[in-house]
C-alpha cells in the first residue's frame, strides 16, 4: 500500500505545472495534499478512482488540506476539535480498518517568529490529539510539519538556528512526537544528510540543492512491522516542495 504526501503550494498552480500527470505516475493508494489554497467548488481535480476529502480554510486562498483515497474510510473528521486551530483547514483524519490517517499542514512560526507561541501551543495540542486517536488504533500522520528536526535535515543549519522551522522550540516539538512513540519513517531507512523536501524559490536553491526536510510520514510503533519503505521523490516538480511517501504492507 503506497501513501504519498505533497505540499502543492496552491493546487490550481500545481495542476498547471503537471500535478495530474505526476499524481497518476506516482499511483498512490492514498494521496494527501497540503496548502491547497482552494475550495472544492472552485476547482476540478480529475483523478480517476479516488474519493476526495477537502478541508479548506475559512480565509479564501489560504492553507487547506485534501486527501484522495482509493479505499473508502469508515469515518472522516476535520480539524482537532479546537476552534482556535480549526479555522485554517489544516487537518483531515480518515479512519480505516487498521489505523487512522491524519493529513496535517502545521502552521509556520512566520517571519520574526511572530507566531512561534501559537506554534508551540499547536504542537502540544496536536500531539494530544494524536495520542487520543492512538488509544483506539494506531496512527499514521503525514504532511508539511514546517520543521527541520536535526542539523542533517537542512543544508545550512548554523545560519538558520533562529529562523522559522529551525528554532529550538519547533525542533523540541517534533522531538516530543518521537518521545511519545511515533517513528520518523524516512530515518528508518536513510540516516544521511542531503535529503530535502522543500527549497526556496530564491537564489536557484533547488538547482543547488539548498533545501530543508520539513515533510514527513510518522507512524505509531505498532505499525513498524508493516513499514516496508519510506522515500522522498525530489525529482517531481510543480511546487517548492516535493512529494514524500511510505509503503505499508496492506
Amino acid at each position: 500500500m503506497k501513501l504519498v504526501s505533497w505540499n502543492v503550494n496552491g493546487l490550481r498552480a500545481a495542476i498547471k505545472n503537471g500535478f495530474l500527470e505526476s499524481a497518476n505516475a506516482m499511483g498512490p493508494d492514498i494521496l494527501c495534499l497540503q496548502e491547497i489554497r482552494v475550495s472544492p467548488h472552485e476547482i476540478e481535480v480529475p483523478l480517476d478512482g479516488y474519493l476526495p476529502y477537502w478541508n479548506s480554510a475559512r480565509k479564501k486562498g489560504y492553507s487547506g488540506t485534501a486527501v484522495f483515497t482509493r479505499t473508502e474510510p469508515s469515518f472522516v473528521t476535520y480539524g482537532m476539535g479546537i476552534d482556535e486551530h480549526d479555522g485554517e483547514g489544516r487537518i483531515i483524519t480518515l479512519e480505516f480498518e487498521g489505523y487512522f490517517l491524519v493529513n496535517v499542514y502545521t502552521p509556520n512560526a512566520q517571519h520574526e517568529l511572530v507566531r512561534l507561541d501559537y506554534r508551540r501551543k499547536w504542537d502540544q495540542d496536536f500531539l494530544a490529539y494524536l495520542k487520543k486517536l492512538e488509544e483506539k488504533k494506531p496512527v499514521v500522520f503525514c504532511g508539511d510539519l514546517n520543521v527541520a528536526h536535526k542539523e542533517i535535515d537542512l543544508k545550512n543549519p548554523k545560519a538558520n538556528v533562529h529562523n522559522p522551522g529551525f528554532t529550538r522550540e519547533e525542533r523540541d516539538g517534533f522531538e516530543r512526537y518521537l518521545e511519545n512513540g511515533f517513528i520518523d519513517t524516512f530515518r528508518e531507512f536513510n540516516k544521511e544528510p542531503g535529503n530535502y523536501t522543500w527549497w526556496s524559490y530564491r537564489f536557484h536553491a533547488r538547482a543547488k540543492d539548498i533545501g530543508w526536510r520539513i515533510d514527513y510520514f510518522c507512524i505509531s510503533k505498532a505499525l513498524g512491522p508493516l513499514l516496508k519503505d519510506a522515500f522522498i521523490l525530489k525529482d517531481i516538480m510543480g511546487s517548492d516542495h516535493c512529494p514524500v511517501g511510505i509503503m505499508l504492507t496492506a
